[in-house]
């Protein structure tokens, strides 16, 4: 015997839950994004490296 009639308790968990999905999925997105731009634009490579690691010095 199947359920015929779901409780309102159940939609309303249901309609929070995605919400909540929704509201994750986009915060994900946006850090996603913002790596992106941030990789693409050079800022990740300089912002690691020091001044002059990559730099060859002669010793003396």
């Amino acid at each position: 015997m199947g359920i015929a009639h779901e409780h309102e308790l159940h939609q309303r968990r249901r309609g929070r839950n995605i919400g909540v999905g929704l509201t994750l999925a986009a915060f994900i997105a946006i850090v996603f994004g913002l790596t992106i731009v941030k990789i693409g634009s050079g800022d990740f490579s300089s912002a690691t490296a020091p001044q002059g690691a990559g730099e060859v010095q002669s010793g003396n």
